[in-house]
């Protein structure tokens, strides 16, 4: 028997696998602890993602059953990777392995550093994820009919982060969407923009256009009002968390853009 919350009608657990799914890319955090990143010479690590951290946080502090789709170069650096997400109680069966040639030439895996702000100065992050295996996924290569049908899953997510990796990646999410939409899987999307990966794909205008161009196929949709400037058709729109779309009704999660840092 379904459940139905907020308007949303979500399969019963005990139909399923998962109660969700994320499709994103995972990466190496380094942390400075106090330190800037320029003067520190030790840091800790941790495993990160936009999307992956929707499953790890699911997992870990509500006892849900996620699972992540998601691509590593297979090193010793993938390896540390895979461990973390194991602690984190994530599944990884859906984890793909890429053949590491030696340098990163062909795949790489990201990593990001991230030193805290203090006082007026604000936290600066850093990445490094060009050439990534996740980056690389293209239409086709995951089975999404089997996971979203053959194994079951309540609820799947991804966003803007996985979206903005390469050209295809708008084309890999649309393809796991349509498939979540024909098995009755509730679509949860975070916009999330980030201008250093948008930079060389169009800016905020190119992802204004792929967040319009998934937003049919999406129940659940996660931004501020910049974004839903270009989304809705009006602001007054946009300000009441609500837009109607040909597929029915989105469920938005709205923040005033001063509160939000990107």
């Amino acid at each position: 028997m379904s459940d139905t919350s907020a308007g949303l009608t979500i399969r019963a657990a005990s139909e399923c696998r998962w109660d969700l799914v994320s499709l994103g890319e995972v990466l190496l955090r380094f942390d400075p602890g106090e330190e800037r990143i320029a003067g520190a010479r030790n840091f800790h690590v941790w495993e990160g993602g936009g999307e992956y951290n929707v499953a790890r946080g699911l997992r870990r502090c509500f006892g849900q059953r996620t699972s992540i789709v998601t691509a590593l170069a297979d090193n010793p650096v993938g390896r540390l990777l895979e461990d973390l997400m194991l602690q984190g109680g994530v599944d990884l069966s859906h984890l793909r392995w890429v053949e590491y040639d030696g340098i990163g030439r062909e795949a790489r895996n990201g990593i990001y550093f991230l030193e805290r702000g203090f006082g007026l100065r604000g936290a600066m992050g850093m990445m490094d994820r060009g050439h990534t295996p996740i980056s690389q996924l293209q239409v086709g290569q995951v089975n999404w009919d089997e996971i979203f049908g053959g194994e079951g899953v309540r609820w799947f997510h991804t966003g803007g982060v996985m979206c903005a990796l390469s050209a295809e990646a708008p084309a890999v999410a649309r393809e796991a969407m349509v498939a979540a939409k024909r098995h009755g899987v509730v679509v949860s999307y975070d916009c999330n923009y980030r201008p250093s990966l948008w930079k060389s794909a169009g800016g905020r205008q190119g992802a204004s256009d792929v967040n319009r161009m998934l937003a049919p196929f999406v129940d659940v949709m996660f931004g501020h009002e910049g974004i839903w400037r270009r989304c809705c058709a009006t602001l007054r729109m946009a300000r009441r968390g609500i837009a109607m779309r040909a597929m029915g009704r989105w469920q938005l999660g709205c923040a005033r853009s001063s509160e939000i840092s990107v």
